[in-house]
């Protein structure tokens, strides 16, 4: 039960598990996916390429796209996993792919990689060879992040103790794993670019749409799937049961039965800072690991902007397999 006071937020530990030990959920594992050998790039400071970024601007990027924490394989290493290194098990209807080393390692990681390359990967979903990567890495969300936010991402990632460590084969099978194939894809489902503003809408309602279609790209886990991997529109935010962990993203649009209609804007924006439901109930799975090291460290106004946004979204009645019992 809930008591009459909120407990304090809790500060980020080294070992998200320790808030996590119930199973992980779908909810935003995508965040940064394949951003390493298939997106992002950084190396040590002092090393490599310099980047003109600011780095505690870059700090809060890193904050707003959840900490990416997929880069670490909390599940199967624990407390010992490598930070940032790679080789969690990102499952998915298409195939089992891991996530990368996002380290400045200069052999293994990112650190031969510049500036121009990593805001390449993130706009284009390109690698600096120019093939493709695949879209299991959500550049289809990340090419709305401003050049600003993406240099001083890259900044930050310099930042990163380096972490020598190979990255693991996907385990993929044709035609899902043929990068040649991603061209008509992206044809189909890449909208290059970053966000414009709607000059309709307030300053929080722009900040919040550009956080959660941007960085933090909700919609990509919180969104089923069509046949052809791209996100079905007619369902945006209503909840997807098919997760790369194979658990589901709940349904994130304010319908009362299904969605988070009964919850507040401050109940929204106390649950980014803390993990705690308007129930008392606290979260688990992937999204405590999110909170903890990415939503809670972000200002008081860009959790409002994001419960802002999230609460002006259509209605949609849709209960994906499995999300009573398991909750946001």
């Amino acid at each position: 039960m809930r008591s009459t006071s909120r407990p304090a937020p809790r500060a980020p530990t080294r070992d998200p598990r320790a808030r996590t030990s119930r199973g992980r959920r779908l909810a935003a594992l995508l965040v940064s996916a394949l951003l390493g050998g298939a997106g992002a790039s950084a190396v040590a400071p002092g090393a490599g390429h310099a980047a003109g970024g600011d780095v505690e601007r870059g700090r809060a990027v890193f904050a707003a796209a959840g900490g990416c924490t997929c880069h670490t394989d909390l599940p199967g290493e624990g407390e010992d996993a490598p930070w940032l290194a790679g080789g969690r098990a990102l499952s998915t209807p298409f195939g089992t792919f891991y996530s990368t080393n996002i380290t400045p390692d200069p052999d293994t990681g990112l650190g031969v990689q510049s500036e121009a390359d990593f805001v390449r990967a993130m706009r284009e979903g390109l690698a600096p060879d120019g093939s493709n990567y695949f879209p299991v890495f959500p550049y289809t969300s990340f090419t709305r992040m401003s050049t600003r936010d993406l240099r001083d991402l890259y900044a930050y990632l310099q930042t990163v103790p380096p972490v020598r460590r190979q990255n693991r084969p996907h385990d993929v099978g044709p035609p899902f794993s043929w990068r040649w194939a991603v061209s008509p894809w992206k044809w189909l489902h890449l909208e290059a670019g970053p966000y414009q503003p709607d000059p309709e809408r307030d300053e929080a309602w722009n900040r919040g749409a550009y956080l959660v279609n941007g960085p933090a790209h909700c919609g990509e886990c919180h969104t089923p799937r069509a046949l052809s991997g791209g996100l079905d529109e007619a369902l945006r935010f209503a909840g997807s049961a098919d997760g790369p962990e194979g658990e589901l993203a709940p349904n994130i649009t304010p319908h009362r039965a299904t969605g988070i209609g009964d919850w507040s804007v401050a109940d929204m924006r106390w649950y980014l800072e803390t993990g705690f439901k308007p129930d008392g109930d606290d979260t688990q799975g992937l999204m405590a690991e999110l909170i903890e090291h990415g939503f809670s460290q972000l200002s008081n106004a860009d959790r409002e902007a994001i419960a802002v946004y999230l609460h002006s979204l259509p209605p949609i009645d849709n209960q994906p397999r499995g999300a009573a019992a398991s909750g946001r």
